[in-house]
């Protein structure tokens, strides 16, 4: 009941969207694009990224990996399965944490 609070709140009200968009939530990039499309496709995709990044395959990894436009693909997606751990630091692990420390790989 609570996800689904957050999920209807968050959609309705459009402060996730609005904090990523806008630079208030902290979101500073270097290296990678980390453009708000892919901000807000990683803020939506949080269970199943972190599901297929720790398998090194999947659906949503590919679309991650493509709009951060890494040229060697396979070789990052590698890279992310690798350092999962330093990815997801915190099973409480943000949005914002995933995308900083996916640009330091």
């Amino acid at each position: 009941i609570w996800n689904l609070f957050q999920i209807t709140t968050n959609g309705t009200s459009g402060n996730q969207t609005f904090g990523i968009t806008s630079g208030t939530s902290g979101c500073q990039y270097q290296g990678l694009v980390m453009d708000t499309r892919t901000q807000e496709f990683v803020a939506s995709n949080m269970d199943a990224l972190s599901k297929e990044i720790a398998q090194g395959k999947g659906e949503t990894l590919d679309t991650f990996v493509e709009l951060l436009q890494v040229e060697d693909k396979e070789g990052f997606k590698v890279a992310l399965q690798e350092n999962y751990n330093k990815l997801y630091a915190s099973k409480d692990a943000q949005m914002a944490d995933v995308l900083s420390n996916a640009a330091t790989l």
